[in-house]
């Protein structure tokens, strides 16, 4: 699953603006997640559809994520290897194959979505072979092989998860690391709170809210910075190196 939140409106934010996640999942957990699965089989598997018709933005996302994760990678003290990727929330592959595949020698996908991993296999052609797994499951239910890791890449699916489970999630990505390995979160901030999104049963958090969970996890920002050039109705979105 890969998609973004355009922002609402002012008085939109104001009405809809939760200090928790809990405050919006009124709703069983099971519904929650549920609902999230029933949107993403209606989504068509391409690369608009991964970037809810900002298929545009593609190039320029992933230009930045180049940069910002070539900043960690190589040989020397506290570098992160290029050995094996994980990309959760792949959808059909499209980081994948424009970042991860480029930068490691294997990768894995995990996606909730079985229609869309199966079009990974035909979207990234003949390099799909240096792709070992395909993993169809919910991220609040994956569980990382321990020390496998190089690089987990976590973009655009964090709202899916209720705060319990992404802490969760993210203490079992940490165990999941090899020597000096990486997590990067990347993902809309809400400018306060935390904004829900009915449509696709998923929310956006502010980054006070993002910091609290990466820390309740035992993990470290090592380095954020903000995407530039994209679209102004969008939320911003930033990038996390985690440790």
């Amino acid at each position: 699953m890969t998609d973004f939140k355009t922002r609402p409106s002012a008085r939109a934010r104001k009405q809809r603006n939760f200090t928790k996640m809990e405050d919006h999942v009124m709703q069983s957990e099971t519904a929650f997640y549920s609902k999230a699965e029933h949107y993403w089989k209606e989504v068509p598997p391409t690369v608009d559809g991964m970037l809810g018709g900002y298929g545009s933005i593609s190039n320029t996302d992933i230009n930045g994520s180049k940069k910002f994760l070539q900043k960690f990678l190589g040989e020397g003290k506290g570098k992160t290897g290029t050995g094996f990727a994980l990309d959760c929330g792949a959808g059909i592959g499209r980081i994948t194959k424009r970042l991860l595949l480029p930068l490691f020698r294997t990768v894995d996908l995990v996606d909730v979505t079985q229609d869309f991993l199966d079009q990974a296999r035909m979207y990234l052609g003949e390099e799909g072979k240096r792709v070992e797994n395909y993993f169809c499951c919910g991220l609040q239910d994956f569980n990382p092989q321990p020390e496998c890791y190089d690089v987990i890449w976590i973009q655009w699916v964090i709202g899916h998860l209720t705060d319990d489970h992404l802490v969760e999630f993210l203490r079992r990505c940490r165990s999941g690391l090899r020597p000096n390995g990486l997590i990067v979160v990347k993902d809309n901030v809400a400018y306060e709170g935390v904004i829900p999104d009915v449509v696709d049963s998923s929310v956006c958090r502010d980054l006070n809210l993002l910091r609290s969970i990466v820390s309740r996890a035992g993990l470290n920002i090592i380095y954020e910075e903000q995407q530039q050039n994209f679209p102004e109705e969008i939320y911003q979105v930033h990038t996390l190196a985690l440790r």
